[in-house]
């Protein structure tokens, strides 16, 4: 297996730049595997391997709404609640220069690990300025490259953050971020803050899907997961397991794993809603598929090889080539079904990446 192998084309122009009007009015590729997509067999005895019947194409075309139809009472929706913070700040050097920093981390005694630019200009010791009174002191330059700060202004950080900072949009948006942002990149059931970038696959939920899935007597379970810069950074390595997965933090609640229970004795499907609830599962889940509630860390690499334990159907967005993302869809699906459902959604001009339309793989 080669990074190069999880190349494909994509014409700049079907990079959203903006979301849709509407959250679940996005497109939806259904992507329906077969056991010679998986070789695994094991993969297709679910509770509702019918649909495979049902639907005999590999690939159909819906409306994110239809998701609530392939939902089965006695299901379990796990989504990601982590909220996105504004964790960009945008800041001046002492000497006059423009500085730019990303918090990434919220570290016990209160600093933050950060990536910084220019970071041959920022050294520990120095201030950054942000408006008015508030500030950014360098406290360590660290191993890995970023600084260690801390955030200095009236109210504390989340203050400081909330006058001073901006979301964090991926680079593919080829904009600044507006007040529309402040609400579009974010899911409707974040919560807990920790985030610098979303849980693209949650962004097309409305409280009404999310009703309507309830009504078919299906279970929404919510766990955390705080995604870092790290889940999107580019594999460099042509050996993809040379590449290390920055950990992160996650919380399973015992109402999460309570639920995740009830629907596997009752014949139910796991639904992970994106790659970081999958992530999440599959790090606390035992070899039959059991998952505890559990806090900690994670950088649990999902590729092709890997064994599923937790996880029944998967809904996510179109991500980007050569990236961790895409290697897990297709430990999931098969690489050759992914990109085979990538050229059709190309040709199909679905709208890619974080703002774009999502898929769902049965």
């Amino acid at each position: 297996m080669k990074t190069s192998d999880f190349d494909y084309d994509l014409p700049s122009e079907l990079i959203a730049q903006a979301p849709a009007e509407r959250r679940d009015a996005s497109r939806l590729l259904v992507l329906r595997r077969q056991p010679s997509a998986v070789g695994r067999q094991q993969d297709l005895i679910t509770p509702h391997s019918s649909l495979l019947t049902h639907h005999p194409s590999l690939i159909t075309h819906h409306v994110f709404t239809d998701l609530a139809n392939l939902i089965q009472p006695g299901d379990v929706v796990v989504v990601n609640d982590s909220r996105v913070i504004p964790a960009r700040l945008l800041a001046t050097r002492a000497g006059g220069g423009a500085a730019e920093v990303l918090l990434v981390t919220r570290e016990a005694d209160g600093t933050w690990r950060a990536l910084v630019r220019p970071g041959s200009r920022i050294r520990a010791g120095g201030v950054l300025q942000l408006d008015g009174e508030d500030r950014i002191e360098v406290v360590e330059h660290l191993a890995t490259g970023e600084r260690r700060v801390r955030l200095v202004g009236a109210g504390g950080d989340a203050a400081v953050l909330a006058r001073r900072g901006r979301i964090p949009l991926p680079p593919y948006i080829r904009r600044a971020p507006t007040a529309l942002d402040a609400e579009r990149y974010q899911t409707v059931y974040a919560d807990a803050p920790g985030s610098v970038a979303a849980p693209t696959a949650g962004l097309h939920f409305t409280p009404e899907l999310l009703a309507a899935i309830e009504a078919r007597g299906a279970r929404v379970a919510r766990v955390t997961l705080h995604v870092g810069p790290g889940t999107f950074r580019p594999v460099a390595e042509e050996d993809p397991t040379k590449h290390h997965l920055d950990a992160e933090a996650y919380v399973v609640p015992d109402a999460a794993a309570a639920a995740i229970a009830t629907a596997r004795a009752g014949g139910g499907a796991v639904w992970a809603v994106g790659t970081t609830v999958t992530r999440t599962l599959e790090a606390c889940a035992a070899p039959d598929g059991t998952v505890t509630a559990a806090a900690g860390w994670t950088s649990l690499f999902i590729r092709p090889g890997h064994t599923f334990r937790a996880v029944n159907h998967l809904v996510t967005n179109f991500h980007l080539p050569r990236s961790t993302l895409l290697m897990l869809v297709a430990a999931f699906a098969g690489r050759e079904a992914v990109l085979a459902a990538y050229r059709e959604a190309v040709a199909r001009r679905y709208r890619f990446y974080s703002y774009g339309d999502a898929m769902v793989i049965l």
